[in-house]
């Protein structure tokens, strides 16, 4: 039976190869959820890297273990800055479709890139 580990670690890679062919593709919206994802893997592998204290006062005292609140802050930070950058993100993704008339990455439509390669060509 697989550790717990192996699987939080398991679950850490799927999710940013997921991100990362994502991230390859060639409209916007693909690459705004690749992003995301990616964002999502990073703030569970910090938060995995922190590990899970039972029994631990969250408060320090001379008496019993203090878990370390520093992952947590990491995390809800990277959260924040997440939601903000996947807003921003979002509106260049609307203003690039509203500028070239396409959703894709280079602002050229695949087809038309082939076409006007065949066209060139004696």
């Amino acid at each position: 039976m697989p550790s717990l580990e192996f699987l939080v670690a398991s679950g850490i890679g799927v999710v940013t190869a997921c991100g990362i062919y994502l991230l390859l593709r060639g409209r916007t919206f693909p690459v705004v959820l690749g992003l995301t994802l990616l964002g999502y893997a990073v703030n569970v592998f910090i938060f995995a890297m922190g590990r899970l204290w039972s029994d631990a006062a969250p408060i320090l005292t001379r008496e019993a273990p203090v878990a370390d609140p520093l992952p947590q802050a990491l995390v809800l930070t990277a959260i924040v800055i997440g939601f903000a950058t996947t807003g921003f993100i979002i509106e260049l993704a609307l203003r690039s479709r509203h500028e070239t008339g396409t959703d894709h990455v280079d602002g050229e439509e695949a087809q038309q890139h082939a076409s006007a390669r065949e066209g060139s060509t004696p």
